[in-house]
């Protein structure tokens, strides 16, 4: 009985199974990621085409002068109110109109302005409740036919209660 000696090739051949099985499997791995990698660089730029392609239009605001006027005080106190802003249209017939009615505009805000308080004009939230006002007030015609006025915000310039 004599035993013979195991091939001295098979030990190798198992070696570079195992070595070519993880060169396959590295070379998908690192295919797989290139794939990726390239698709979303792809759409990134696509997207960034897309967004040269359309540039956001320009802002267009509606500066009013500054006010200063007298406000209501509690126990007969008398406050001051110095406000300036601006009121940001989406389109050039609103602008145009706001601009041609300017002191139709700051008659109202004046009026506006003249009911409001110290106490409720000194806090975030009371600036945020004279905006909404403001819009309010803007919803009303100025003059017959007028157009839709589109205003979308009112942005304070200046703004001191003493």
């Amino acid at each position: 009985m004599s035993k013979t000696p195991p091939a001295r090739g098979s030990g190798k051949v198992n070696w570079l199974l195992a070595i070519l099985l993880v060169l396959i499997a590295a070379g998908g791995s690192a295919a797989g990621v290139y794939f990726l990698m390239n698709k979303g660089a792809h759409a990134g730029a696509d997207s960034d085409a897309e967004a040269a392609a359309e540039p956001l239009p320009a802002p267009i605001f509606v500066p009013i002068s500054p006010f200063t006027v007298n406000l209501r005080g509690e126990q007969r106190e008398e406050r001051l109110l110095y406000v300036g802003l601006s009121l940001q249209v989406t389109d050039k017939a609103s602008e145009e109109f706001l601009k041609r009615y300017m002191p139709q505009l700051r008659s109202r805000l004046l009026k506006l302005f003249t009911a409001q308080t110290a106490a409720e004009l000194m806090t975030p939230n009371g600036k945020d409740q004279l905006s909404a006002k403001i819009l309010e007030m803007l919803q009303q015609p100025m003059a017959t036919p007028q157009p839709t006025l589109r205003v979308t915000d009112v942005l304070y310039t200046d703004f001191i209660v003493q």
